[in-house]
């Protein structure tokens, strides 16, 4: 698939999506009966990932909030493969009758899509957003042996030996390896990358000082945040994370205007009719601000949130163009 000329792209590729919602409304008079009655039938959530991972943990978290709502069972089918674009393809192919729904996020939405060269489908196209329902905040952890209690203790070491402190990473490519390259970018220092077969595998070599840091979901880290085998930094999100409050954010600390998390969101085929989109909108909006889906979500290590469409499309393109850059940094062959 085709890339946008850079100083256009941001703009290209949300206008697809606004002008969808836009010119959703001309048909919603058409649709209205078949959207009041629907959904008569189960509905299926496609999840790209694996049963047990953070998606499908937090995806099905939603699910299950979003059919005690509206009366139908959703239920969620994981379709892992080629990080996320083979459950994605199947969402984007899917006929656009409500019954097909995609929880995605954002290795699948934008890391794997920016990995390939070639794609069956145009993720800025054939997908539409409906709503953002959780923020996985990413956490910077270091070895409580390293003298860094803050980020820029963490900065300042790397400043004084480039090149030789060990940052973790679930893979070459993964979302914490970008995430990584996010940080080294924005303070302006080196370090060696050791990719792991995973975010429990780099986590672990972090404990045990075979790396001296990593900035990966906060989910994984908890545990040994709790237990003092890890000490946290700072959180990379917009806001503070729901599950440590008192630990302050990379902007506020350290790196102004810096953000890096994960989330996850639901979407739909294009052509899935606008009163749908909008019932279903509505009812991610309602289940997101019910104390058990926030207690829930916070269990799954996420933060709750809800956005509209036009929102959403805007965090896809922004995030797209913070990890095209990383992607760029960390010299990472396209398939």
């Amino acid at each position: 698939m085709g890339r946008p000329i850079e100083g256009f792209a941001q703009a290209s590729r949300v206008r697809p999506w606004l002008r969808a919602l836009a010119g959703g409304v001309a048909l919603a008079s058409a649709s209205s009966a078949a959207a009041q009655s629907w959904p008569q039938r189960p509905v299926r959530m496609v999840v790209p990932q694996g049963a047990g991972s953070s998606n499908d943990t937090i995806s099905r978290v939603l699910a299950l909030r979003m059919a005690d709502l509206l009366g139908q069972q959703i239920v969620v089918d994981n379709r892992p493969g080629a990080g996320g674009i083979v459950g994605m393809e199947i969402a984007a192919r899917a006929v656009p009758d409500g019954y097909t729904l995609l929880g995605t996020a954002t290795a699948t939405q934008v890391i794997a899509p920016l990995l390939q060269k070639k794609l069956s489908f145009d993720p800025f196209i054939d997908l539409v957003p409906v709503s953002l329902f959780a923020i996985t905040q990413n956490a910077m952890v270091v070895h409580p042996s390293l003298a860094a209690k803050t980020p820029k203790d963490l900065i300042g070491l790397l400043k004084a030996a480039p090149g030789r402190l060990n940052m973790a990473s679930a893979g070459a490519g993964s979302q914490s390896h970008l995430a990584g390259v996010q940080f080294l970018l924005a303070s302006a220092t080196d370090a060696v990358h050791v990719p792991y077969k995973g975010g429990g595998a780099s986590v672990t070599a972090t404990v045990t000082n075979e790396a001296q840091f990593t900035l990966t979901p906060l989910a994984a880290t908890l545990p040994f945040i709790r237990s003092g085998q890890l000490r946290a930094l700072a959180t990379a999100g917009t806001k503070r994370s729901t599950q440590l409050p008192d630990l302050p954010t990379m902007a506020e600390s350290a790196l102004p205007g810096f953000q890096s998390t994960g989330w996850v969101g639901l979407m739909v085929p294009r052509g899935t009719p606008r009163p749908i989109t909008d019932r279903l909108h509505a009812t991610v909006v309602v289940a997101m601000k019910q104390p058990e889906t926030q207690e829930l979500m916070v269990r799954a290590g996420a933060d709750p949130a809800s956005s509209t469409p036009a929102e959403f499309a805007r965090l896809i393109s922004d995030e797209w163009t913070r990890f095209k850059a990383a992607i760029a940094a960390a010299k990472l062959s396209i398939e």
